[in-house]
């Protein structure tokens, strides 16, 4: 190939498929697919759709499942409230879950974009499907887009945006329930509007949101406004597994075959292919994946479902089209994991390991005991000593905390400056001093280590370390 020839097979770089010549928008109308691969990414859309419908309506201690209300600063992960005082370990968590994605993706491919993204999934799975059935097929949505606005396309553009917009509204509440959590959602759906009405123009202008993306945006979400798409070629590599066209088999010595019975392909030196476009029709993002890995592929497989479905009918063995890696299709080789695959997952595994770890180090109870500065300590009578601390309490757990102070491992008692018990609400903080009172026979140095445990009743929550100052012992 000479560089003419390969700059003219290079042009589909030069642009993205949803954009013509003349630099205007270029409307997909995918056809529908339908194959193995197909059915298993509906029924999991299908199963994460109801997890995702289901997650704000769970509750563990009757603490949502997941929310995350950024106005009150409350975070909730599979029932564990993250305040404030936390976001250190949130972050954290944070942190290991991009990095889990990118290595992921390093070595796994885009496989999180095709089927497990909500926008991938809501669009093929549910908005495409109800224009598949008001519509029809894609060449019949071609001939409703070319024809005039009578009274068959008028009704049919107007049931489909309704059913579009009823699905925009209540992707909006959910999502909704996840910021304010459902018990607040329902509360704003059962009083007038004028109470909330801050809430009722911020769930419109989301649905409005979510229908302008689906009815008319679309595929545009990954190949423009999306950063994963853009970094993928960054995160990839030669070994990642993707979604990949096997150009040493379709195209062979002498470029693709046609249709004909009475040629032999192997004699001719033609490769499978036949070029009958049906993997350009089922993508979703109108690229040629047999010009390989691109920035709009999304790896949703549709690709893989037609051109085996063709491989079948021409007697030809399937896979032309499969999850392989670009390594193993130069070399025409079974795709191995590489070392460097096999230290990502391990890596991504040591990741979760290292999350479950984050959540057991977050207790109930957050409490910090110091000596008061510049205090010395008291003798009272009867030979007692005292010193005053100061005591700072983080609740971090879902309910109110009554919280009692006892000395472990030491003869004495603690004397509260106000109540015996300090009540802590959820979520919040308090501060309180107290003094520790022992028999200065019990003491052993002048600096007598104490442990001081919190209790919530009889629920040992926290002990904290700290020293009791006393006479020196040879007095």
């Amino acid at each position: 190939m000479n560089s003419e020839e390969y700059q003219n097979h290079e042009t589909f770089r030069d642009k993205i498929t949803t954009v013509n010549e003349e630099g205007k928008r270029k409307w997909l109308y995918p056809k529908e697919p339908k194959g193995k691969f197909t059915n298993y990414r509906t029924y999991l859309s299908y199963f994460l759709l109801a997890i995702l419908f289901a997650i704000p309506w769970i509750k563990i201690d009757d603490e949502p499942f997941l929310m995350f209300n950024i106005l009150t600063r409350k975070f909730v992960l599979f029932g564990q409230v993250f305040w404030p005082q936390d976001f250190h370990i949130f972050g954290l968590i944070m942190i290991a879950m991009v990095i889990f994605i990118t290595l992921f993706t390093t070595v796994y491919g885009r496989i999180f974009c095709g089927w497990i993204c909500p926008q991938t999934i809501f669009m093929e799975v549910v908005y495409r499907k109800i224009e598949y059935w008001i519509d029809g097929n894609y060449k019949e949505q071609q001939l409703l887009k070319k024809q005039s606005w009578n009274f068959q396309k008028i009704s049919k553009r107007g049931f489909k945006y309704i059913l579009f917009y009823i699905i925009a509204l209540a992707i909006s509440n959910t999502f909704l329930a996840y910021v304010i959590g459902a018990d607040e959602l329902l509360k704003i759906q059962q009083s007038p509007i004028n109470e909330h009405l801050g809430g009722f123009i911020s769930t419109l202008i989301f649905s409005l949101i979510f229908f302008f993306v689906f009815a008319w945006f679309r595929e545009q979400v990954c190949l423009i406004i999306c950063p994963y798409g853009r970094l993928q070629g960054v995160m990839l590599d030669r070994n990642s597994l993707v979604v990949a066209y096997d150009y040493k088999r379709g195209e062979g010595e002498n470029g693709r075959s046609k249709i004909d019975k009475s040629e032999d392909r192997k004699i001719a030196g033609k490769g499978n292919c036949i070029d009958c476009y049906q993997c350009v029709d089922v993508c979703p993002t109108g690229i040629d994946i047999r010009n390989g890995t691109q920035l709009e592929c999304i790896n949703c497989t549709a690709c893989m479902d037609a051109c085996d479905y063709v491989m079948e009918k021409t007697g030809q063995e399937k896979g032309l089209i499969r999850i392989d890696s670009e390594n193993a299709i130069a070399n025409q080789t079974k795709t191995k994991f590489s070392i460097r695959s096999k230290a990502y997952t391990v890596l991504l595994l040591l990741l979760i390991v290292f999350v479950i770890y984050l959540f057991t180090l977050r207790g109930s109870l957050e409490a910090s005991i110091l000596r008061t500065p510049g205090m010395l300590f008291q003798e009272q009578e009867g030979g007692y000593i005292t010193n005053l601390y100061n005591l700072n309490v983080v609740n971090k757990s879902n309910k109110e905390l009554k919280l009692i102070f006892k000395l472990i491992g030491t003869k004495g008692n603690i004397q509260m400056v106000g109540n015996d018990i300090l009540t802590v609400k959820k979520g919040e903080s308090s501060q309180q001093a107290f003094f520790v009172k022992i028999h200065r026979n019990d003491l052993i140095t002048k600096s007598t280590p104490i442990v001081i445990g919190v209790y919530n009743g009889t629920e040992l929550l926290e002990q904290d370390d700290t020293n009791f100052l006393g006479p020196s012992t040879s007095n």
